[in-house]
């Protein structure tokens, strides 16, 4: 199954039921909380009664999250999964995920940061995902970006162009180039380099984000992505948040200072010879906008603007 072939997921419909999953780090129950609360406005909601387990760093042992969400994959009751946090544990459980499952019966799948890893592996299965809050960061972002994911689980209709204020980033270009949207984080496209769910990134419009990465760190990453073919054929980058990552690292209640991070990368994409733009509202901060993983969409490098073509849903 190639990237080009998966397929956007049906609509999730009236009386529908969404689970929450915890398939990597142990959630923070007060944010949890109040992400639940705001999902369940809108839909109904299936969840363990275990989801608040913990083994250290990971939300249960590795059988225990692999099949919670075996589970919901193969359940046709449930229409959605949405990850209940990021954190480290996706890669360590995607070989023993159902992909059949996903494939025979598409649900649209909802995460962001460590999510990637899951994304790109339901990319593979051939289903595409939604790039999104997950449940404990959905009472830090703009009610718009909650609404927004709420929207486009529902409605197969394209979003059309985004009402963003962009700036030019990497090298000069003119013009509009067309791709598939890629949206994630960017250690996380790095690691999943040599695995069988690394992005192909022919064709690809990248959306990049990360926080807590020293600017060295950033760098090493693109030169990775760059000198091991992960960015051989994209055609164009937009950089989100790049939260904290200073050095030394900012507290996270004091004021961030994006632009050495910033400065960073458009030396990298000019380096590489890649346009891009920055400044999309994705990240891990007070906004999360959400995109269609794998959705068609235009950049006018012009007009400094994009374009989702595709919905999330069909």
């Amino acid at each position: 199954m190639t990237a080009t072939t998966a397929i956007a997921p049906p609509r999730v419909r009236a009386g529908d039921k969404i689970a929450i999953a915890a398939p990597a780090g142990p959630i923070r129950e007060e944010r949890f909380t109040r992400g639940v609360a705001l999902l369940a406005e809108r839909f109904t909601l299936q969840l363990a009664d275990d989801i608040k387990r913990s083994s250290g760093y990971l939300a249960g042992p590795d059988g225990r999250r692999i099949d919670e969400l075996n589970g919901y994959l193969r359940d046709p009751d449930v229409r959605a999964i949405v990850m209940a946090r990021g954190g480290y544990g996706l890669m360590r459980i995607l070989p023993e995920l159902d992909a059949a499952a996903l494939a025979a019966d598409p649900k649209p799948i909802v995460g962001f940061s460590d999510g990637t890893a899951l994304l790109a592996w339901a990319e593979k299965a051939g289903v595409r995902g939604l790039h999104a809050p997950v449940v404990t960061q959905l009472s830090d972002v703009r009610r718009e970006d909650v609404d927004a994911l709420a929207h486009q689980l529902v409605d197969p209709a394209p979003l059309g162009r985004l009402t963003w204020t962009l700036a030019d980033a990497g090298a000069p270009g003119d013009g509009a180039v067309e791709g598939r949207l890629v949206p994630g984080n960017l250690c996380m496209f790095s690691h999943l380099l040599g695995t069988p769910w690394q992005v192909d990134p022919d064709g690809a419009l990248f959306v990049i984000e990360e926080i807590g990465e020293k600017p060295y760190a950033i760098d090493r990453y693109l030169t990775h992505l760059h000198l091991a073919g992960g960015l051989r054929g994209a055609r164009a980058i937009v950089v989100g948040d790049f939260t904290r990552c200073t050095d030394p690292p900012r507290p996270a209640d004091a004021t961030d200072d994006p632009g050495p991070a910033i400065a960073v990368i458009d030396e990298r994409l000019r380096a590489f010879g890649l346009p891009g733009l920055m400044g999309a509202p994705v990240g891990h901060g007070a906004r999360n906008a959400p995109l269609p993983w794998g959705a068609r969409a235009r950049v006018d490098l012009d007009a400094s603007s994009i374009e989702i073509l595709d919905g999330a849903v069909a």
